[in-house]
């Protein structure tokens, strides 16, 4: 047996992250989609013969080592910190096209593209149904991170999270019924039927009962304690502990996880945590899912180069044009009936329904031995780089061109006035920088300095006319002000700790006054 050498992994560990982490802040730099970046230069490293990375990306496009990283690691981290932030009024409002959505949207898309891979590529009955659970489901890991990156509409958004959030466990058992039991039950006829239901429903049952008591718990949990770090612990084994004990028991992991978290982070928070903690626990999550998706997409652009497309291209064609003909259906039939949901909205649900790292990881988990493995494999596979780059790269456009990003009546003039009073201001301070610094003349720099600061005023007062004709406008900058206030004053009393001028008792009780006045305002 080859000995494990722990330093090793830890070092490519390291390299992975450092290359994630320095994609990422390039992407956010220019204002991109990082998940798109990611996959576009792990795809680049993975076809390049670069001595150095040649190890970690034997490591890291290993088939275990792929799955564990994403579905054990990963994944409960993901789910757990987008959840912990739905509010949960939000899907109440919207609960009608979020379960029409996940459900219907899913099993629809499922039944479609089994079918017609059966009637046009002649696929096998399982092989069929594996490929069609791996994609009708959107994945959370890149749907999430890549409409967070292009901002939408924050009722929109609550929609595409909470579809990307539950049909993801829904396709994960869809997954493996037809992985495992399809033929079985197909054998038994209408008893069959009978028993493929029963395990549906009980693989969901059981994943709702397994988070929403241990979402419950450890949110009474949270009452006994008023320490941000000991509670951002509870959030940690609440997460992993919810999925892991569920797939135990042969539930659905995904959806322990997410019930777990919206309960966490709506009763918990509610019942438990101070605006200190719920602060500190956002920003944990803030980091840790920044960190994972980073892995992740670039996981994703090494492990795609290692297909061999060659003479397949006719297959992954006719598998996209289905994947995309059974997404429309499904979309457009599962929300025909919702009411006051607008049609751009659902063509950007319909194009945004991306496929990613979990499809990889859940075609990898299938067996060497199971028949079709390497076709499944190679359209699955080139579906995820399809979504991830095509569509990926697309969503922004087509939200502009949708005008689903529209900002709010009187928006363009208060952006056009905040504009031009920034060119003023700095036309002023350079003029009097410049003046001292050649010798100009007062009389000289005094009728330019004089002509911007009336053009000044005027935007002064065409902004408070703004202001009266849009209050939001006026309570938004007021927002900013107080955020930068609360921000100097935090500030403050890190100095005069540091001066050894106040105590550690003083200065926690003056920050946390200055951190629970953030939250709220945030709130």
């Amino acid at each position: 047996m080859t000995e494990l050498d722990l330093h090793h992994m830890f070092e490519l560990a390291l390299i992975l992250v450092m290359i994630a982490a320095g994609v990422t802040a390039l992407a956010k730099k220019f204002n991109r989609p990082y998940p798109i970046a990611l996959v576009i230069v792990g795809t680049i490293i993975g076809l390049v013969n670069i001595p150095v990375l040649e190890h970690l990306k034997d490591f890291i496009t290993e088939g275990e080592v792929f799955n564990f990283v994403i579905i054990t690691l990963f994944l409960p981290a993901l789910l757990g910190e987008a959840s912990l932030k739905l509010p949960f009024s939000h899907l109440k409002e919207n609960k009608g096209p979020v379960l029409a959505l996940a459900f219907g949207g899913t099993l629809l898309s499922f039944l479609i593209i089994g079918f017609l891979m059966i009637g046009l590529l002649d696929f096998s009955i399982p092989k069929a149904f594996v490929f069609a659970a791996l994609m009708s489901a959107t994945d959370p890991v890149s749907v999430l991170s890549i409409f967070k990156s292009v901002g939408v509409n924050k009722r929109l958004a609550t929609v595409i999270e909470g579809e990307s959030l539950f049909n993801d466990g829904l396709s994960v058992v869809l997954f493996k019924i037809s992985a495992f039991y399809l033929l079985t039950y197909l054998d038994l006829g209408a008893a069959g039927a009978g028993y493929g239901l029963w395990e549906f429903i009980k693989v969901i049952s059981l994943g709702l009962i397994v988070g929403g008591a241990l979402g419950f718990g450890f949110s009474q949990l949270t009452k006994q304690f008023d320490d941000y770090p000991m509670e951002i612990i509870f959030s940690i084994i609440l997460f992993y502990g919810s999925f892991l004990l569920a797939e135990s028991v042969h539930a659905s992991g995904v959806i322990a996880v997410v019930v777990a978290g919206l309960i966490f982070g709506n009763y918990g928070a509610k019942i438990g945590m101070s605006p200190t903690t719920k602060l500190n626990i956002n920003n944990f999550w803030d980091v840790t899912a920044l960190l994972a998706n980073s892995v992740v997409f670039l996981m994703v652009g090494l492990e795609i180069t290692k297909i061999n497309f060659s003479d397949k291209w006719g297959l992954v064609l006719f598998s996209i044009i289905i994947v995309l003909i059974a997404r429309s259906l499904a979309v457009y039939a599962s929300l025909i009936f919702t009411k006051n949901f607008p049609s751009a909205w659902k063509h950007v649900i319909n194009w945004g329904g991306l496929k990613g790292s979990l499809s990889i990881a859940l075609v990898l988990s299938l067996p060497r031995h199971f028949d079709g493995r390497e076709d499944i494999l190679l359209i699955a596979f080139s579906l995820v780089l399809f979504s991830l780059i095509v569509q990926g790269l697309s969503i922004k456009p087509l939200l502009s061109f949708l005008a689903v990003n529209k900002k709010e009546e009187g928006y363009k003039e208060y952006e056009e006035i905040i504009t031009r009073g920034h060119r003023y201001e700095t036309a002023v301070t350079e003029i009097k920088s410049i003046r001292k610094k050649l010798f100009i003349s007062e009389t000289a720099a005094k009728e330019l300095v004089t002509q911007y600061e009336q053009e000044l005023s005027g935007l002064q007062t065409q902004m408070e006319g703004l202001f009266r004709k849009y209050p939001d406008l006026k309570e938004k900058q007021q927002s900013i002000l107080q955020r930068h206030a609360l921000y100097a004053q935090h500030e403050a009393v890190e100095k005069l700790i540091k001066e050894d001028i106040i105590s550690n008792e003083v200065a926690e009780q003056e920050q946390n006054e200055i951190i629970d006045r953030l939250v709220k305002l945030e709130e």
